[in-house]
Parts: C-alpha cells; structure tokens; sequence
C-alpha cells in the first residue's frame, strides 16, 4: 500500500510564496506521476500541475507562472512552489500519485491510484 501526505499549508499573506509538499511512503517504485490539484469549498477539485515518472512538468495554464513543481533526489516527495499567491489560491490542495500511469500527468483525480488528504492553503490580502 502506499500513504500520500500533504503538508506545508497554512495561513499567509498576499503576495509571498508557499511550499507545498506530498510525501509519499509504503511500497515506493523508481518512477511514478503525480498531479497537484485543489479545491474550493463547493466547487469542483481543479487540476494545477503534475510531474510524470520521467520529471516533466506540466501547469494548467492559469498557474504556469506562479507554480512549480519539484520531485526529491529520493522519488519521494513531490513539492508545489506556488510564488506571489493571491486571494484566489485560497483552496485545500491535494496530490494524487500514480503507479500504474507512470508518465501520465492526467488532469482527472479519478485516474490516478493513491490520494492524500489535502493541505490548507489560506492567503490573506
């Protein structure tokens, strides 16, 4: 079995930066995908970014430029770097991580094999 862990949220300012982590534990394999992802209270859970087994990145259009996405030297944990945070990133943040799609970044929770339980991001203006 394999447990994801979010961490890193918490209240901030407008502004600043924040570092979100998802650390991974159990049966680790060398290579696998992650997809960052968050939501809203009453909205749907919105795709951000992802990394595949392989290291690429990809980024929803809207946060490319304020969000970046890491990996460990040691595959197990995976960062988001989100940089002059605005109200609107005010959202609980999720990573989801998948063994059986190593290289696939897919931008639906609903395809990926483990979950964490979400990060509270909360930017104050």
């Amino acid at each position: 079995q394999v447990h994801l862990v979010e961490s890193g949220g918490g209240l901030v300012q407008a502004g600043s930066s924040l570092r979100l982590s998802c650390a991974a534990s159990g049966r680790i394999v060398d290579s696998y995908a992650v997809g960052w992802f968050r939501q809203a209270p009453g909205k749907e859970r919105e795709f951000v970014g992802g990394i595949s087994g392989t290291g690429t990145t990809y980024y929803t259009g809207s946060v490319k430029d304020r969000f970046n996405i890491s990996r460990d030297n040691a595959k197990t944990t995976v960062y988001l770097d989100i940089s002059s945070l605005k109200a609107e990133d005010t959202d609980a943040y999720y990573c989801e991580a998948s063994w059986s799609q190593r290289d696939y970044v897919a931008e639906l929770g609903g395809e990926y094999d483990f979950w964490g339980h979400g990060t509270q991001g909360t930017v104050s203006s």
